[in-house]
């Protein structure tokens, strides 16, 4: 589970940070949002490499909890983005 909050503005409009439902530890920005099929927000990557901790579940999918607290946050799907080579948190 994550929350978005507002934080800053870039040159193309407002930059929103998905956060941590729990601790509040920075995890995803509307800069690497996109949309997908599945009802849940979908992203390409976090904000830093330390965002989240994955143990893998079965061959391209991992499971993803807050880098910080543990709380779950859903999966990793490799492979599935919205262009080749990327993945779908």
């Amino acid at each position: 589970q994550f929350t978005c909050g507002f934080i800053g503005h870039s040159r193309a409009g407002k930059v929103w940070i998905y956060v941590c439902s729990k601790c509040d530890h920075q995890l995803f920005s509307s800069r690497s949002k996109y949309e997908h099929s599945s009802p849940w927000p979908a992203f390409t990557e976090t904000i830093q490499e330390d965002s989240v901790s994955k143990r893998e579940e079965r061959r391209g999918a991992y499971k993803v909890r807050c880098g910080k607290c543990g709380n779950g946050l859903g999966h990793e799907f490799v492979n599935d983005g919205p262009s080749k080579g990327l993945s779908r948190f």
